[in-house]
């Protein structure tokens, strides 16, 4: 029983991450995961591990409602970054 706990909340906080998938060379685009209040460290984290030496942001937005915004919880503001390494 144990070991099926402990996999459903591993499954469950990898659900909450942000996502960075390559548009090209040093390129990345960040999805951050839903937020009360608009936070982006999700992104700043994910960002500064995507790239070390650091990175500029080239486009930011921010939506309410998840990544297909279909939610109900109005609140939740979700955000999304172009970044470039330096």
């Amino acid at each position: 029983m144990r070991p099926l706990l402990l996999l459903s909340v591993l499954l469950l906080a990898a659900c909450t991450e942000s996502t960075a998938s390559r548009v090209d060379d040093r390129t990345f685009r960040i999805e951050g995961p839903g937020v009360p209040g608009g936070s982006e460290a999700p992104n700043r984290r994910l960002a500064n591990r995507v790239c070390p030496k650091g990175y500029r942001v080239l486009d930011s937005e921010s939506h309410k409602g998840g990544p297909d915004r279909a939610t109900d919880d109005h609140d939740t503001i979700m955000t999304v970054w172009t970044i470039r390494c330096i």
